[in-house]
């Protein structure tokens, strides 16, 4: 009973009441944003929120299951147009988005096999080539991208008497706390730690009986479904795409906000996602200087806080909770 007992308190969210209330306190003022800030402010809160959905996918797959993948642009333009597309077919935006999400997780299924074979700056390799043919695709066929004109998407209409940009706001909030809570539980579950013990060990986990095949699979698909629903979700808030918006360097920013926020931690996805929204707008006078600060900081972080800025935090916590004692 004991075992059972302590097994529960581990796989609980939060352990201590002091946590409790401060979680639940920044949970409120986050939720009253929109009534003590200007509205500049709760755009860049909705993008975070928007962008948290997808770093934290994408650290299911590198900070979790250890697999290198350079190919999140793509999954983010398949999502982002998916919607597009069926969103202008009358479909509402909910089916919509769960449309994005199941194709980008298609995608990343089929892009996942090369991990079976593959490992490291290899698989790397390989899908940096799919993000590039992805691009390059949505480049050069209107069809499906409208070109260089771009795709038109109607913005969804204000609820509840609140503005256009609240109403993106509370629903993208809803939207990235359920996906974290996902997280959570997906870590906990016997999935996640078979990602770890890949991800630590791949030989190992396999002799243990994780099955590599089935999780290294599963790692891509659920990554890549939540890019696409960041995607779909992203095509919704600004209104408008256009091929050149999924470049290389949205995979760029998906690997500075992991490494940033904290490998293998839910919380350092959001930190990471914040990260790489704010920093552009602190240097949106000197624009140049953003891959600089993207640069050192990684620098700064893989030598002194290989964890991220989740890392830290968790050890002042730790330094705290054994205060005076260490």
């Amino acid at each position: 009973m004991d075992l059972i007992e302590s097994y529960r308190e581990e796989l609980k969210l939060i352990r201590r009441p002091w946590t409790k209330i401060w979680i639940a306190a920044f949970v409120l003022a986050v939720i009253l944003l929109p009534l003590y800030m200007p509205e500049h402010v709760v755009y860049l809160a909705t993008v975070i929120a928007i962008w948290a959905i997808g770093v934290q996918g994408q650290n299911l797959l590198i900070g979790y299951t250890g697999q290198i993948s350079f190919g999140q642009a793509g999954f983010l333009a398949i999502g982002a147009f998916t919607f597009g597309h069926l969103a202008g077919i009358g479909l509402p935006w909910p089916l919509s988005l769960i449309g994005a999400g199941i194709l980008s997780g298609l995608f990343g299924l089929l892009v996942g096999f090369p991990s079976l074979r593959l490992k490291g700056p290899y698989l790397a390799i390989a899908t940096l080539g799919f993000g590039i043919a992805v691009y390059q695709i949505l480049l050069n066929f209107e069809v499906l991208s409208g070109g260089r004109m771009g795709m038109t998407i109607q913005k969804i209409a204000p609820i509840f008497g609140l503005s256009s940009a609240n109403t993106h706001f509370y629903m993208n909030l809803l939207i990235a706390i359920f996906f974290t809570m996902v997280s959570y539980n997906i870590v906990s579950s016997y999935m996640g730690r078979a990602f770890i013990a890949i991800r630590d060990n791949d030989i190992a986990a396999e002799v243990l009986g994780v099955n590599l095949t089935h999780y290294k699979l599963m790692s891509f698909a659920v990554s890549s479904f939540y890019v696409g629903v960041q995607g779909g979700l992203y095509a919704l808030f600004l209104g408008f795409l256009e091929p050149n918006m999924f470049s290389f360097e949205k995979t760029i920013d998906y690997l500075v906000a992991i490494i940033v926020g904290g490998l293998a931690s839910v919380e350092g996805a959001i930190f990471g996602a914040a990260f790489i929204i704010l920093i552009p707008q602190i240097f949106s006078e000197y624009r140049e200087m953003v891959p600089v600060v993207y640069g050192l900081t990684i620098i700064l972080i893989l030598i002194f806080e290989p964890l991220g800025i989740a890392g830290r935090l968790l050890k002042i916590r730790l330094s705290l909770s054994n205060w005076p004692f260490r």
